[in-house]
């Protein structure tokens, strides 16, 4: 697999700065990672811009403009490259020859699907949840909104070498998957001939939930209309989430987004985890080796995740060193600003800095 043109330029620029090591200019320790290689903003400034001088000269201590005087001619040497101008405080304009383009357009045919895909991820698993909607009813436009931009996201991130999981987290724990199962108690009466009335204030009045009525009636005849509302309550909440979560997998799959898990947070607290990660987090408070928000319960209950601002994930820079409580797993690269992080009785793990991490119950079905 061919690199991407600018991901040759970069590399390209990336031998150009060592050169620079090599003869004094700059120092080995600089850190690059803010270094660019991308089309210009204007295209009659050329075919492609990087701001190398311009993020790397305040760290080497020289003017931005001296430093892009220093790299041009070095990009000026290299064969495809027909001029190299610095412009303004210090950014660095290339244009190519016809021939770069033509190849590029070759590769391009070429590869296909194939073009562009980078091993920058190293593999490195990343869990992105993305819609999550409450599983009450069918998806509406604002959800898909999010579908789209969560599932471009995973794929970008599969496409840069990320081991990705895509999850739907769903909030099947709390009172309006209660609510949920007593509307469609309503429709199953309903389908059962009953004359229901209007609907009550506070429940789900769509006709989504009447096919499922219907089907409740076939299944259950009338032997749930008089039972107590503890018997039939557990039965009609399954039910009417199974239903929903069908309806909402049909529309994403017409938008043809598909998720590897769909995870339960009713299994979730069951399981006591998130209670067990609380814990730990204020043992942890208390032994003053790392901050109480290390380890937090969400409002959700869905996750326990770093509290860090966000790392640029393409390229990890930083390996900490850190242990989970007993009976968690990771399932994502994250971000931690403690470098130990060891409560008693835990079992070790090591991170990198990325975009988040998440820690789960270990018997839970995560890749």
């Amino acid at each position: 697999m061919k690199l991407s043109l600018y991901a040759q330029y970069a590399a390209l620029l990336d031998e150009v700065l060592d050169e620079l090591v090599a003869d004094g200019t700059l120092s080995a320790e600089l850190d690059r990672k803010n270094v660019t290689v991308e089309p210009p903003r204007d295209p009659s400034h050329g075919d492609l811009a990087t701001n190398a001088a311009m993020v790397l000269a305040k760290a080497a201590k020289t003017n931005p403009r001296t430093l892009a005087e220093a790299i041009r001619p070095k990009l000026e040497a290299l064969p495809p490259v027909t001029s190299v101008e610095v412009a303004g405080p210090g950014f660095i304009n290339l244009r190519l020859t016809p021939d770069a383009w033509r190849d590029e357009l070759r590769t391009i045919i070429r590869e296909g699907e194939e073009y562009g895909l980078s091993t920058i991820g190293g593999n490195e698993r990343v869990n992105v949840e993305y819609v999550s909607a409450n599983p009450t009813g069918p998806l509406h436009m604002g959800h898909c909104r999010g579908a789209v931009v969560g599932d471009s996201l995973a794929r970008i991130l599969e496409a840069a070498g990320f081991r990705v999981t895509k999850e739907y987290y769903v909030n099947d724990a709390g009172a309006q998957v209660d609510t949920l199962a007593r509307s469609l108690h309503l429709r199953y009466r309903e389908a059962l001939g009953e004359d229901i009335g209007e609907i009550p204030e506070g429940f789900y009045p769509g006709d989504y939930l009447k096919p499922v009525g219907i089907v409740m009636a076939a299944d259950y005849g009338d032997s749930l209309v008089e039972a107590p509302e503890a018997e039939w309550l557990p039965i009609f909440r399954k039910s009417a989430i199974k239903a929903m979560l069908d309806l909402i997998r049909y529309d994403l799959g017409l938008l043809g987004i598909h998720h590897d898990i769909f995870s339960s947070e009713n299994e979730l607290q069951q399981s006591g985890a998130v209670d067990r990660a609380k814990n730990t987090s204020e043992e942890v408070a208390a032994m003053g080796s790392a901050p109480s928000s290390v380890l937090s319960k969400s409002t959700t209950g869905s996750r326990v995740c770093a509290p860090s601002p966000v790392q640029e994930m393409t390229r990890p820079a930083v390996r900490n060193r850190m242990t989970l409580p007993d009976g968690f797993a990771a399932t994502a690269r994250g971000v931690c600003e403690s470098t130990q992080f060891a409560p008693p009785g835990s079992s070790g793990s090591d991170f990198q800095q990325g975009p988040v991490m998440f820690w789960f119950p270990s018997n839970t079905n995560r890749v």
